[in-house]
């Protein structure tokens, strides 16, 4: 059985390079990390904005590598806000950042619908 996630864009089925993708995305999100850390330090919102928006890109291709796709990540992601949300967990009570983040993505939606 071939996997879907290790099918080129010419159909084509290569572990060996599609591992090497996976390594090299790892890599990225590694420096990208340390991009955010230091632009959090000394730098200023443009770019904290860019580290946080490479990350996120670097996760869900990442995860398609990985076999998953990027509509399963997103309900995976929904399933953990609003699990946090419902723990209520200290942090959540006294800044309620998951609960903005919540609403958000189902502002989101409503607006695609």
């Amino acid at each position: 059985m071939e996997v879907s996630f290790l099918r080129s864009k010419s159909g084509e089925v290569n572990s060996e390079s599609n591992l090497r993708v996976i390594e090299w995305l790892k890599a990225e999100l590694a420096e990208s990390l340390g991009l955010l850390f230091k632009s959090m330090l000394r730098a200023g919102n443009e770019a904290t904005a860019d580290a946080l928006s490479n990350i996120i890109i670097l996760c869900y291709v990442l995860g398609r590598r990985a076999g998953i796709n990027y509509q399963s990540i997103d309900m995976h992601v929904m399933h953990k806000i609003n699990g946090t949300v419902s723990e209520a967990i200290e942090v959540e009570q006294m800044y309620g950042d998951l609960t903005e983040l919540k609403k958000y993505f189902d502002r989101k939606e409503s607006k695609t619908r």
